[in-house]
């Protein structure tokens, strides 16, 4: 059986690369990049214990080729709380990426202590303000916005794949956008997969949280905003005890524990978390429309497929009309916005009537046994309770099928760090 083998990392100071390599020990071996620009002076120690965090971390995406219980350190070491972190992180964060591989947990990492001690004790660091991670998706933009209106000394921050690229609405926040290229083994990964090596999900709000504490330490920032709402706590599956989620990394048991790592192993000075953690997907919703639809709403996409599959140009954001994210955002934001204003971000289209969607739509909302689709969205009674809210306002189309009632409250708030929740105000 294989071992995988998490080899090495290092960061140079002259060009701002970061690397990240590991292999398996039949020989086959990766090494991710990550292009920063080149820093000034910053905390070495502080950084120092942001790559191995994101060492753990980005292991995930090689990792996936050829699962294995089996795993070892040629360099750095882990303790028990470490360990049983990552158990979490390659078992529940892996859990998309099982259910599609028909594996179970057994077949994952199992990570044990290599070390009694603490490898890295955390450190005293005096940075200051904050690191907005952006995607130009709404729950992020919405942040900024919200940060902006209240005179917040903010970094927007983008990581784009390869090209170097970012989409152009991230220009208009009012501060200019940091940005990092992340620069996967393609290659390696390909040779991989041509040789009976697998695909699929990783945990890549992890990856994106880690390598956005890295370029915290690297300006001198204290606090790392990940613009999230209560989402991806409600489990598609189970294979056995171990829930099926697409994004674990999103949830708040998540959040917790990534902010816990870094206050054990990093610095308790820097913090990590979601200023929207307390609000539902559709209170967010309700809230960018508020705030940011103004500016924003004809420039915005949550679309994966139309703007963020790997070597695409997402310069100006778009919607393909034809993914569960589509739908899903549809739904959530029918109940706030005008019938003609929302169908126009969808080429003139009701998706409510389009034929090719029902399917979806049945996934989204809990109806026939159709298992919600792998995506980041809403929860079903949520939904629900927005497809009837959008329907009783008029305008909108309904569905082929019908779809059950809900008494969901939208407005309830949902538990947070309170740090995180008081960044931001709603004026």
């Amino acid at each position: 059986m294989k071992t995988f083998v998490f080899e090495d990392y290092g960061f140079d100071a002259k060009t701002g690369i970061a690397n990240f390599k590991y292999s398996y020990e039949d020989g086959m071996s990766f090494e991710e990049k990550i292009f920063y620009s080149p820093p000034g002076e910053y905390e070495e120690r502080a950084l120092e214990r942001a790559l191995f965090l994101a060492f753990l971390l980005v292991g995930t995406s090689y990792f996936k080729t050829f699962p294995t219980p089996n795993v070892r350190f040629a360099k750095g070491r882990i303790d028990k709380w470490q360990a049983d972190f990552l158990n979490k992180v390659y078992g529940e964060g892996l859990s998309q990426f099982a259910f599609e591989n028909e594996l179970s947990r057994s077949d994952l990492a199992q990570f044990s202590a290599t070390t009694e001690t603490v490898e890295f004790e955390p450190v005293a660091y005096s940075g200051q303000g904050r690191l907005v991670l952006e995607s130009g998706g709404k729950d992020s933009l919405l942040t900024s916005v919200l940060l902006k209106n209240q005179d917040d000394d903010f970094q927007p921050w983008y990581v784009s794949y390869d090209t170097a690229k970012h989409p152009n609405i991230l220009d208009d926040l009012g501060t200019p956008l940091l940005t990092a290229t992340r620069s996967i083994d393609i290659e390696k990964i390909t040779h991989a997969m041509e040789n009976g090596g697998l695909n699929g999900h990783v945990p890549v709000t992890y990856i994106l949280a880690s390598l956005a504490v890295i370029q915290a330490v690297l300006t001198g920032r204290s606090e790392v905003l990940v613009s999230i709402a209560h989402e991806g706590e409600e489990p598609h599956a189970m294979i056995g005890d171990l829930p099926v989620t697409h994004q674990w990394s999103k949830t708040w048991e998540a959040e917790q524990l990534f902010a816990e790592y870094v206050e054990r192993y990093v610095s308790s000075d820097i913090k990590v978390g979601s200023p929207l953690r307390s609000y539902s997907e559709l209170r967010v919703a309700e809230l960018f429309y508020q705030y940011a639809w103004s500016d924003y709403g004809r420039r915005f996409s949550s679309c994966n497929r139309a703007n963020y599959l790997q070597g695409a140009d997402n310069a100006e954001l778009k919607w393909c009309g034809e993914c569960p994210k589509c739908a899903n955002a549809y739904l959530l934001f029918a109940p706030f916005v005008d019938y003609e204003e929302l169908k126009s971000l969808f080429n003139g289209q009701d998706l409510f009537k389009k034929e090719s969607l029902q399917h979806t739509f049945k996934g989204l909302l809990g109806i026939d046994g159709i298992m919600k689709p792998f995506e980041c969205v809403g929860e079903i009674d949520e939904l629900r309770y927005a497809y009837h809210a959008a329907v009783n306002k008029g305008g909108y189309g309904t569905l082929s099928f019908e779809v059950p009632e809900s008494d969901f409250d939208y407005m309830r708030e949902y538990l947070s760090q309170s740090w995180a929740s008081d960044s931001i105000r709603l004026l």
